[in-house]
């Protein structure tokens, strides 16, 4: 989070870069001059970014009085065995472990380093830290960076983290019922019809993480495109909705809306049957490629949106088909038919997973849906069925 490239690309010179922009510490982000030789304390400064929204340390950077990082910006003395004191030190304090991203970043003379750890938002909370067992949260305070969760309001954390996912409830919700609401002006309805929805999001939210004044700008970056489609078309408006904005395609008859939410999620929903001729009878059908062509817009919009966003926490995926029952399911020249009456996929992401493993979550989720839809397909099709797709979108 808050570099514009994957975590593990992140070199020196990328880091003296962020440096200059001179972004304060705060709720998500810390600088520290050298790693603490008071190892307890250095685990409670992780600990309590798990138990709140994540973040990132950056070792090697001294802050000034204002939280800035403060010149000059050349690292720390490189040391080979550093990575494996962080674990170490994170394995003996923190319970239970927070898992953590490590990059060291290396000048070209390889005699000195940044350490750069981003710290998940956790879903295993409250992380306890030292023999006295305490949980902490960062606050963001310059003065009181960390602040302590005494046992008795442990209790609270942990609802802390089922309002949020109220929260997640509530805009995924509200943001599906904007679609069958644009349907209801144009004197269309779902009722009946095959929708596909795909969304994703923070699996905790808890605040804006821009404001939503910013939408238009971010959205426009993030819109993936390929000759066979546009996930956010900038041709069509933004429709303004709490909070977020919607951008409605109904090009060639495709009835879709895909809205972006200042809390981080994104959704894309549409009809998605078309009426074939199959066997010499005219049918209600569902293509696999079609899919696999709005999976694959939809994942890179929403990863360049998210990056946009710098939320490094865990996400929520959920891929969802309603009606499918009686529907012929068709691939290349395979064909079935569908007895499922809907189909549900859920996943936990992370947007480093995004950035390393795209393809195979893409393999992951299709293969699952071919085959919940009655196709008995191989992973090589599908693989190969997604290269093509991923190599011409950007």
């Amino acid at each position: 989070m808050f570099f514009d490239k994957p975590f593990h690309n992140l070199t020196f010179h990328d880091v003296v870069q962020f440096c200059r922009r001179e972004i304060p510490e705060g709720k998500q982000l810390d600088y520290k001059y050298m790693l603490p030789k008071n190892h307890e304390k250095f685990a409670k400064t992780i600990a309590s970014f798990a138990n709140a929204m994540g973040g990132t340390i950056i070792v090697g950077v001294q802050d000034d009085k204002n939280d800035k990082p403060q010149p000059p910006f050349v690292g720390i003395p490189y040391h080979e065995k550093i990575r494996n004191s962080i674990e170490d030190i994170i394995q003996v304090y923190i319970d239970p472990i927070v898992f953590v991203d490590i990059n060291i970043c290396v000048n070209e003379r390889g005699d000195r380093m940044f350490i750069v750890i981003n710290i998940p938002q956790s879903n295993l909370t409250p992380h306890l830290v030292g023999k006295s067992k305490r949980a902490y949260i960062r606050t963001g305070q310059s003065s009181r960076p960390e602040a302590i969760v005494h046992p008795e309001k442990l209790p609270w954390l942990l609802d802390h983290r089922r309002k949020s996912e109220r929260l997640r409830h509530i805009l995924y919700d509200k943001a599906e019922s904007h679609f069958d609401n644009y349907l209801k002006t144009m004197n269309l309805s779902a009722d009946g019809q095959t929708a596909c929805t795909i969304s994703i999001m923070p699996l905790y939210p808890e605040e804006p993480l821009s404001d939503y004044k910013h939408l238009p700008e971010i959205i426009k970056a993030s819109s993936a495109r390929a000759s066979y489609g546009v996930m956010a078309d900038p041709e069509f408006p933004l429709q303004p909705v709490q909070d977020g904005a919607a951008i409605i395609s109904n090009k060639r008859g495709v009835q879709r809306m895909t809205e972006f939410n200042a809390y981080g999620l994104v959704m894309s929903k549409q009809i998605i049957t078309q009426e074939e001729v199959v066997n010499g009878h005219p049918a209600k059908t569902i293509r696999i490629e079609r899919l696999a062509q709005t999976l694959t817009l939809f994942m890179l919009t929403a990863r360049k949106f998210l990056t946009c966003l710098s939320f490094g926490g865990p996400l929520y995926f959920r891929f969802k088909i309603n009606n499918t029952r009686a529907l012929r399911a068709l691939l290349g020249e395979k064909q079935a038919t569908v007895l499922e009456d809907y189909l549900r996929l859920d996943r936990n992401l992370s947007l480093a997973e995004m950035d390393t493993r795209l393809p195979a979550i893409l393999e992951d989720i299709l293969y699952e849906t071919a085959w919940s839809l009655g196709l008995q397909t191989n992973e090589s099709e599908i693989k190969n069925l997604l290269r093509g797709y991923l190599a011409e979108a950007k």
